[in-house]
C-alpha cells in the first residue's frame, strides 16, 4: 500500500478558544443544554486536558491518513465517541494496538491488535500515532519508543498525553498501594475500574520524554502543560473553588500545580 503523505500543520497546534468552545458544544451539548460541569468551566474559559488533546489530534487527522492508536483500548476518545467516529471515517486506516482485551471492544478502529506495541508488525507505516494516558504504564520506555519510530513514517507525528510526575495527584498515587487506585478513581472521577492499570512513571517529565524520543529519531515539535482541575471535577462547589484558584494563578502568570503533559514529536 502506498503511504499517504501528511504534513504537520505549520501553525501552532494549540487550539484557539473558539475551536475549544466549538468542540465543547459538540461534545457536551448545545449551550442551553449543558450540564453544570461544562457550563461552569466555559464560564471561566477553562478546558480540560482531554478536550485540548482531542482538538490537537483533530488537527493532524487529514483525509486519507493512516493512524495508529497505541494503548487506546476501546476508543481513541472515550469521552467523545462522535468525534472518534468522524475522525476514524476520515482515515484510510485506523489501527488500535493494546495488550488489554479492551481493544477487542473498539468499534472505531479498522483493525484491532491485542498485543504490546513492541510486538506489533504493520504492512506499512503510519502518518500519525497517538499515545493517550499510556506512557505512565510503560515499564521499558526505550523499546516502546523505538517501536513507535519503526511504525511512524519520516515526517509523521506522534502525540503523547500523560500525567506529570511532579503533579500532586501523581505524587499521591505513587504512595498509595495499587489496590487502592481503583477505589480512588471510582470515587473522584466515576471511572470504570477495568481501565485502571499499574503505573511506573518512567516517562513523565518533559526532559525524559524528549530524551527517549530524540534517541529514537523524533524531534520535539511542540510541548504543552495542560492545567488539570480534576480532583473535584464531580463536586460542584469544590470545582468552582478550583476554577477560582486556577484563574488567580493564571492572572499571576503561574501554572496550576496539577497538570498533564502533551508532547508532539515529528519523526525525522
Amino acid at each position: 500500500m502506498t503511504e499517504m503523505f501528511m504534513s504537520p500543520p505549520v501553525q501552532s497546534s494549540m487550539p484557539s478558544q473558539d475551536e475549544l468552545a466549538a468542540l465543547c458544544f459538540q461534545k457536551y451539548g448545545e449551550p442551553d443544554a449543558l450540564d453544570w460541569g461544562p457550563r461552569q468551566r466555559l464560564r471561566y474559559s477553562y478546558f480540560q486536558p482531554m478536550d485540548i488533546y482531542e482538538a490537537v489530534v483533530g488537527k493532524f487527522v487529514a483525509p486519507g491518513c493512516s493512524w495508529l492508536d497505541a494503548g487506546g483500548g476501546q476508543s481513541p476518545f472515550p469521552e467523545n465517541p462522535d468525534l472518534a467516529r468522524r475522525l476514524a471515517d476520515q482515515c484510510s486506516r485506523l489501527v488500535a494496538v493494546d495488550p488489554s482485551e479492551n481493544v477487542q471492544r473498539n468499534r472505531f478502529a479498522h483493525e484491532r491488535e491485542q498485543c504490546a506495541l513492541e510486538e506489533y508488525e504493520s504492512r506499512s507505516r503510519f502518518d500519525l500515532a497517538t499515545v493517550r494516558m499510556v506512557v505512565e504504564h510503560v515499564g521499558a520506555p526505550e523499546p516502546f519508543v523505538q517501536a513507535l519510530a519503526r511504525l511512524v513514517r519520516p515526517g509523521g507525528v506522534a502525540i503523547v498525553l500523560t500525567v506529570n510526575l511532579h503533579s500532586p495527584v501523581t505524587l499521591i498515587s505513587r504512595l498509595l498501594p495499587y489496590s487502592l487506585h481503583r477505589h480512588a478513581t471510582r470515587f473522584l472521577w466515576e471511572c470504570d475500574g477495568e481501565d485502571v492499570f499499574p503505573t511506573t512513571y518512567r516517562m513523565n517529565t518533559r526532559g525524559v520524554l524528549r530524551r527517549f524520543f530524540e534517541q529514537a529519531g523524533f524531534e520535539e515539535r511542540e510541548f504543552m502543560w495542560l492545567d488539570d482541575l480534576c480532583v473535584f471535577n464531580s463536586f460542584r462547589r469544590m470545582n468552582q473553588l478550583e476554577l477560582l484558584v486556577w484563574r488567580g494563578l493564571r492572572r499571576m502568570g503561574l501554572r496550576y500545580p496539577e497538570n498533564r503533559l502533551l508532547g508532539i514529536y515529528v519523526r525525522s
